[in-house]
């Protein structure tokens, strides 16, 4: 119990998928649970709670963030996407298309973080930023090729558990070349 006179709740608005959200949250709330149990966007899964799974991925100023690990209080005034905001105008997003073209998923459980994290993981490598698997780091050697073990490396934040990688894989290769980032290797 707080002492007299300190509150632990408050008012705060979530800026999320282009609509803002004034809500009142206890200050120990997740952005995951704000999302799931006070908005009712519940395509952002909770999978292990803990950020090791990126089930709960979502994109915050255009960032992957596990939303499990993000304070609620912590991502007022930022712009928050989560999966039911990827989609625009009733098309979905080219990293959707790929997805399900390809079969990037089984179950599904963590497609909808799969997929937040392509879409950074597309615009991070079209500005240039190196991986773990980055050969090169000299940012005069521009970005380096989108081969498939940079995408594995750059999206090994999110597990799958039916081990739909290889298709997932394929589905963010295309997906970049479909949004003009350039694959310099094709994936098999």
């Amino acid at each position: 119990m707080a002492p007299a006179g300190i509150s632990t709740s408050s008012a705060i608005t979530l800026h999320i998928n282009g609509e803002k959200h004034t809500l009142p949250v206890d200050h120990r709330t997740t952005l995951l649970d704000a999302l799931r149990e006070r908005l009712d966007l519940t395509g952002t899964k909770k999978g292990c709670d803990q950020g090791q799974c990126g089930a709960c991925t979502v994109l915050i100023d255009g960032r992957r963030a596990v939303s499990c690990l993000q304070l609620a209080v912590a991502a007022e005034g930022r712009e928050i996407t989560t999966i039911e905001g990827v989609a625009q105008d009733g098309r979905l997003h080219p990293v959707q298309e790929a997805f399900v073209e390809l079969d990037g998923f089984q179950c599904g459980y963590c497609t909808p973080g799969q997929i937040c994290s392509a879409l950074a993981v597309i615009e991070e490598h079209a500005a240039g930023w190196p991986s773990a698997a980055t050969e090169d780091v000299r940012p005069e050697a521009g970005p380096p090729p989108l081969t498939p073990e940079e995408i594995r490396e750059r999206m090994s934040g999110n597990l799958c558990r039916c081990g739909a990688y290889t298709s997932i894989v394929r589905a963010v290769a295309q997906a970049a070349s479909q949004v003009g980032d350039d694959v310099k290797e094709p994936v098999a």
